[in-house]
């Protein structure tokens, strides 16, 4: 599980493979502050788990993880997937003191509420089993 450090692989940035896709189908890439807010408050009034990918495209982990990432939001539609390049959106990388990429975050009512830090889907998926239990369990 190999963690990209924000400026530790960007000697990698010209061998990103075509094939990477940081969004698409149930991803949503986020390219500016007003669209996190948006999305944000889309998940809060919906009452629905938002998950948050912090990538780069130049990161190996973190184009090895965009498939996996893409699979769980396909299996997990009632939640929001978002995408965020860490270069693109360094203002909100920031704020959410990201370390490293990929780093995933959950959120749930607007508040975080669990984390996975590097390329490993399996405890990512287990966090997203447990907060939908938990979920069923509250309501």
């Amino acid at each position: 599980m190999g963690q990209c450090w924000t400026k530790v692989c960007r000697q990698e940035k010209n061998d990103v493979p075509p094939t990477f896709e940081l969004a698409g189908g149930n991803v949503c890439l986020v390219k500016s502050m007003e669209k996190w807010e948006e999305k944000m408050s889309e998940a809060k009034n919906s009452g629905k788990i938002m998950v948050v990918n912090f990538s780069a495209s130049w990161c190996k982990p973190s184009r090895a993880a965009a498939p996996r990432y893409h699979e769980l939001a396909d299996k997990y539609t009632s939640m929001i997937f978002l995408t965020v390049d860490v270069d693109e959106l360094a203002e909100l990388s920031t704020s959410w003191d990201i370390k490293a990429t990929p780093t995933f975050i959950l959120f749930r009512d607007g508040r975080q509420v669990d984390n996975v830090v590097g390329d490993n889907k399996q405890e990512l998926q287990t966090k997203l089993m447990n907060l939908v239990e938990s979920s069923r369990s509250l309501g």
